[in-house]
Parts: C-alpha cells; sequence; structure tokens
C-alpha cells in the first residue's frame, strides 16, 4: 500500500477560509496518482460551537471523492463551555469518520485552552488498524504500546513540533521500534501567528525503525510503500533475519511485579525549566 501525507504551511491558520482555499488547491490540483492513506499535520485551527471544525466536512467529502482514508488534525469542541480538544479525525474512504482520538498529554503551553482526552483510538480501515497520537504524545512510550497491544499497525503522530529535529526523529523512530508499527509523522512548516518557525522532517518510519521517507522544511508531501515483510531483516541491508518481537517477549510477570512504581505518580530527579512557549 502507498502512504501519502501533506505537510501545512503553517500549523495554525486564523482564517478558516484560507485553509480552506489552501487545502482545495493542494489536494484538488496538486496531487497526481492514487493513495491509500493521507495524513496532515497538527494544528490547522478554529474551532465550532460543538464537534469537530466545520472544515472536517470537507475533508470527510474530499476522502470520499479520492477514496483513501484520510486523517485529519483539527479541534473538537466539547458539550461544556470551555472545553477544547486537540482531536484528529480517521476518515474512512466511503467519507465517514471512523474515529476521533483526544491528544491525552498536552505540552505545557496548551494546557492553558485545551482538554486533555482520557482514552486511546485504534480503529480497523480498509487498509489495517490505525492508531493515532499527537505531536507530545510520541514521547510517551506507554500511548503507543497500548495502541500496538489493541492491534494497530499504523500509528500516527500529526505534530506542530519545535524542539528540535533529532528530538523529533529519535521518539519517532523509538515508537516504531519498541513496538514494531508504523509512525506516519507529519511536522509542520513555517511560521504561526507567534512568529514560531516549524522544521517540518516529516517521517514515515517502518516497524524495525527504518526511515522509510521524509519531508523537508517546505510545504510539500512525501510518500512510502509499506507491507512488503516489514519484518523481513533484522536491520535495513541486513542478511539476517528478524528473530525477535518486542510485543511478544516482552517480560509481563516483572511488569505486574511492579506496576505499582509504573503507576504512582512520578517526576524527573532533575528540575524542570518554566516551560517554553511552543508547540509540542
Amino acid at each position: 500500500m502507498e502512504i501519502q501525507f501533506v505537510a501545512s504551511f503553517s500549523p495554525i491558520v486564523p482564517d478558516p477560509s484560507v485553509a480552506k482555499a489552501f487545502y482545495q488547491q493542494r489536494l484538488g490540483l496538486s496531487f497526481e496518482g492514487e493513495a491509500d492513506d493521507y495524513v496532515f499535520t497538527e494544528q490547522l485551527g478554529g474551532v465550532k460551537h460543538f464537534g469537530l471544525w466545520p472544515l472536517t466536512e470537507a475533508a470527510q467529502a474530499l476522502a470520499a471523492v479520492l477514496g483513501v482514508v484520510l486523517v485529519w488534525p483539527t479541534y473538537e469542541a466539547g458539550p461544556a463551555r470551555g472545553v477544547v480538544h486537540n482531536a484528529p479525525a480517521v476518515i474512512g474512504p466511503d467519507g465517514e469518520v471512523l474515529g476521533v482520538y483526544r491528544k491525552t498529554h498536552l505540552f505545557p503551553a496548551e494546557r492553558q485552552w485545551a482538554t486533555p482526552g482520557d482514552d486511546v483510538l485504534v480503529v480497523p480501515t480498509p487498509l489495517g488498524r490505525v492508531g493515532s497520537v499527537i505531536c507530545f504524545d510520541g514521547d510517551f512510550p506507554e500511548l503507543v504500546r497500548i495502541e500496538a497491544g489493541l492491534g494497530a499497525e499504523v500509528v500516527v503522530r500529526p505534530s506542530a513540533f519545535l524542539r528540535a529535529a533529532d528530538i523529533w526523529e529519535l521518539t519517532t523512530r523509538a515508537r516504531a521500534y519498541d513496538n514494531h508499527v508504523y509512525v506516519v509523522a507529519p511536522n509542520a512548516v513555517g511560521v504561526d501567528p507567534g512568529g514560531f518557525v516549524y522544521f517540518g522532517n516529516s517521517l514515515v518510519v517502518g516497524p524495525t525503525g527504518e526511515v522509510l521517507a521524509r519531508g523537508t522544511s517546505q510545504p510539500g508531501w512525501v510518500s512510502a510503500t509499506i507491507g512488503l515483510d516489514p519484518m523481513a531483516t533484522i536491520s535495513p541491508g541486513s542478511s539476517v533475519r528478524q528473530g525477535f518481537d518486542h510485543l511478544a517477549e516482552r517480560n509481563v510477570g516483572l511488569y505486574r511485579r511492579h506496576r505499582a512504581v509504573l503507576e504512582a505518580e512520578a517526576a524527573s530527579p532533575f528540575p524542570a525549566a518554566p516551560p517554553p512557549r511552543e508547540g509540542g
């Protein structure tokens, strides 16, 4: 199967009409050929009174026209005033929303306005089982491990990531390798209204941690063909067959013995600096 995703020219678009025009132009005119899955970057902006941002309806129509599975990061307004989730929708090739993931680990700057979700998302699609995390979520191994345990084959990580390109690649590749899943991780490019510059470097990573495709710091998309015996060898270019499975070979007895430690409140022994005002 082939996966394609788009990196936005701006992670936060203040005018929905500008965003709509941009994506209509990009998706309606610029893409050639067909792909099975499209994934966008985090934070397109805008919230309606209740439910997903109105541009989601246009994304649903687009998915149906192209016959693709589309991961559409947006915002979701909750039923109570002041409840807003950072929430990508997984849209099926018939245009129906298959599921919505609400970001569970908020970056410090997000906590001023966003509400954390309380569950994971893994949904069946015609391409396989798809899970989702968002940006800062990818720093937490437990989250992707839960989704892999629920059968996720592809985990998407739409992001507006600012900290450093090496941390971005490290955490994305680690989550793929930890769980032997594909991770599709589009990251924003361009400058947001606050003046922060996003470096892009979008990634498609295979189950052995190999980078299958890499974006640049410019708007665009990258694609990768996946699913062709991804666990054939222990590392890219090696002739040695893959002989272990991180999920199957977990020492579950050890984890149960220390369950209280895993579930307890904890903090780094090194004091954290005041949180920066940037995306996570």
